[in-house]
């Protein structure tokens, strides 16, 4: 039995409907409940909801041997796993947004309002820009508008909260998308089970044309 991590939330959904597609499907009963590991209803897999920044832990140390999670996790996360499949889902961008007026040409150190300290360090740090991370856990969109952070970096799917809050997607730093996500050890271990798994997900996708393979470690193939 492989134990699959699945990013709780919207993620969950998203990952539950491609698994169905995939013919790996959990009864409405067990999605009903309130357990946080449930099987399938062949007893092939069993699914472990834990939050989006756990799933990599729980892969990278072997207690689950796959996951689905988004990119932006990972990146953040920097987490030692494979990354073998783009499941194309989930599709967001990961950016910079601040109100456009105040954009541009600001001396000095930059403040930036995150919930990506790395990613966001790792972007400012490429181009020279000397930054201030201010890390902070939700409600990002606020720091602008409160003098805090002259800018933020974050997920943006519709723009929406940001334009609520006066603030605009000034540069955008990569996509991210929902990944299958697999522990080094089980890819060998557990190599005929796993490679079911991605047949299964591969084929569903396909169907969809959403499919985007990539190698183990996470490049294109």
């Amino acid at each position: 039995m492989l134990t699959i991590a699945i990013a709780k939330g919207r993620m969950q959904r998203d990952a539950l409907a491609l698994l169905a597609r995939a013919g790996v499907r959990v009864s409405e009963e067990a999605l009903a409940s309130r357990r946080l590991a449930v099987t399938d209803e062949r007893g092939l897999y069993r699914f472990v909801f834990v939050k989006p920044a756990d799933v990599p832990v729980y892969v990278e140390h072997g207690i689950a041997d796959c996951g689905v999670v988004g990119r932006d996790v990972l990146l953040e996360a920097e987490a030692d796993v494979l990354q073998p499949l783009d499941l194309g889902v989930g599709r967001c961008l990961i950016a910079v947004a601040a109100r456009e007026e105040r954009w541009g040409g600001r001396p000095g150190v930059l403040h930036v309002a995150t919930k990506y300290p790395r990613i966001a360090a790792a972007h400012f740090g490429a181009r020279g820009v000397p930054v201030e991370i201010i890390e902070l856990s939700g409600s990002v969109e606020l720091a602008p508008v409160l003098g805090l952070a002259d800018c933020i970096v974050d997920l943006v799917q519709t723009g929406r909260t940001l334009a609520e809050n006066g603030l605009s997607v000034v540069e955008t730093i990569t996509e991210s998308t929902a990944r299958l996500v697999i522990n080094r050890a089980s890819y060998q271990t557990k190599a005929e089970a796993v490679g079911e798994l991605l047949g299964l997900l591969g084929r569903a996708l396909a169907v969809g044309v959403e499919a985007v393979p990539v190698g183990p470690e996470g490049g294109k193939a």
